[in-house]
């Protein structure tokens, strides 16, 4: 009997999302190799050819924009201003903000950055047409947006069956239970 070429009764191992997942990691590790000699990693290396390419920003603008965490984005940060690759200034429109500013340094170490992922996408994309890539992100966006849509349901409460939700609890200051 020949085995079964279909996705839905592969083991899990080939499956589409463990495929995704095991190639993801490859491009990572293909990143991380080829700019190791830099001394940055992949994260470092992307936030500072964004902020080269886009201008100046703020902590929290760069979080959204590159899909971080805003702590995660200020550990980042925090390490390429220990290289001098980047510094924090004050905004001069709103003293509460700090933009986070390319140094001379740091514009000189984005053309390599900038080399580096311009070949490795060529690479990667080796025998892939245009309208291929086209789908493949299509595909990738959708796959996206349900996974968002997976995670805002998770995120919601959920009321054990055959059970209707009781009034919300509060704790008092005092640290009894107020339920009115």
């Amino acid at each position: 009997m020949p085995p079964s070429t279909h996705e839905l009764d592969a083991p899990p191992w080939r499956r589409v999302e463990s495929t995704l997942m095991a190639t993801a990691r490859t491009i990572r590790q293909a990143y991380e190799a080829r700019l190791s000699p830099l001394g940055l990693n992949m994260t470092q290396a992307s936030l500072l050819g964004f902020l080269h390419e886009s201008g100046s920003l703020t902590q929290t603008q760069l979080a959204e924009r590159l899909g971080l965490g805003r702590a995660a984005t200020g550990s980042v940060i925090d390490a390429l201003e220990r290289k001098h690759l980047l510094e924090r200034q004050p905004d001069t429109h709103d003293r509460r903000v700090w933009l986070v500013v390319v140094t001379p340094t740091g514009r000189e170490m984005a053309i390599p950055i900038l080399e580096i992922d311009q070949e490795l996408r060529r690479q990667l994309r080796a025998g892939i047409s245009r309208t291929e890539r086209q789908q493949l992100a299509e595909l990738l966006l959708r796959l996206q947006s349900n996974l968002s849509t997976v995670l805002t349901d998770d995120q919601e409460p959920t009321v054990p069956r055959g059970r209707t939700p009781g009034p919300p609890v509060r704790v008092s200051r005092a640290g009894g239970r107020d339920t009115g």
